[in-house]
């Protein structure tokens, strides 16, 4: 059965590399992904730094590091210090960034809690979403480049994915825009962008409806947090796009 992506609840074995780049500092696991790579959180003090790990047979890092190098020039998103690849799996050390993952305890906690989270998510969608420019962007995360991708590893995807609606605004997407990939500041305000490895140009409702959907899995709240979140953003609910993006999302 498939790895939950989730914050790890029981003893996470370190790998050798984590260790070298924490030198003497504090090792916290913080987020254990459904391939199985690991993040943890490398704390001295008041300072830190995030490694994430993907085991051999697994994607490399090589993506992410690209893109995050890209796109840091527009937006909030992690600052790549380094980077390799060794016999046990890929790893990038990353700069941390102000804030907490919005599932963190306190934005799960109650109903409040949980609105401020939402209007979070999609401010950041938001901003990020008018901050990295298109036309400068070398990735894709299109519909028909997802679908050709899926279909070249061997997956058998209806022929319904074919026929996308309409593009409504092309911007550069995130490519993960689930909620736990988005930072909130202490004073519940986004703060910045992690994971991502799947960044690209595609319709803005590619991220949207993975977004909205992802609060149903964190959350408390439903339709009322999706509608948070949209609000934040600036955007009316589209359900055409929505259905069909959850679906692509589904089958790839």
């Amino acid at each position: 059965m498939m790895e939950i992506a989730a914050v790890p609840t029981g003893p996470v074995p370190v790998p050798a590399i984590v260790e070298h780049l924490a030198g003497g500092d504090s090792i916290t696991p913080v987020w254990r992904n459904t391939l199985g790579g690991l993040t943890f959180r490398l704390s001295s003090g008041a300072s830190g730094r995030f490694v994430k790990w993907m085991p051999t047979g697994t994607p490399r890092v090589d993506a992410e590091v690209a893109r995050l190098g890209w796109a840091g020039s527009f937006a909030r998103v992690p600052r790549v210090v380094d980077s390799g690849v060794d016999s046990t799996g890929s790893w990038m050390l990353t700069a941390a960034l102000p804030g907490d993952s919005a599932v963190d305890a306190r934005f799960v906690s109650n109903d409040a809690a949980s609105r401020v989270a939402a209007r979070a998510i999609g401010a950041g969608l938001r901003e990020l979403h008018d901050r990295l420019p298109v036309q400068e962007c070398p990735y894709s995360w299109s519909a028909t480049s997802r679908i050709a991708r899926a279909r070249a590893a061997g997956l058998d995807l209806p022929v319904a994915m074919d026929a996308a609606p309409p593009v409504d605004r092309l911007v550069v997407c995130h490519g993960d825009a689930c909620a736990p990939n988005t930072l909130i500041a202490d004073d519940g305000s986004f703060a910045g962008h992690v994971d991502l490895g799947s960044l690209g140009v595609a319709d803005r409702w590619a991220d949207l409806a993975v977004a909205m959907w992802s609060l149903e899995w964190n959350y408390d709240g439903g339709e009322r947090l999706e509608s948070e979140l949209l609000d934040a953003y600036g955007v009316a609910r589209d359900e055409t796009r929505i259905r069909y993006y959850r679906a692509l999302w589904a089958a790839t």
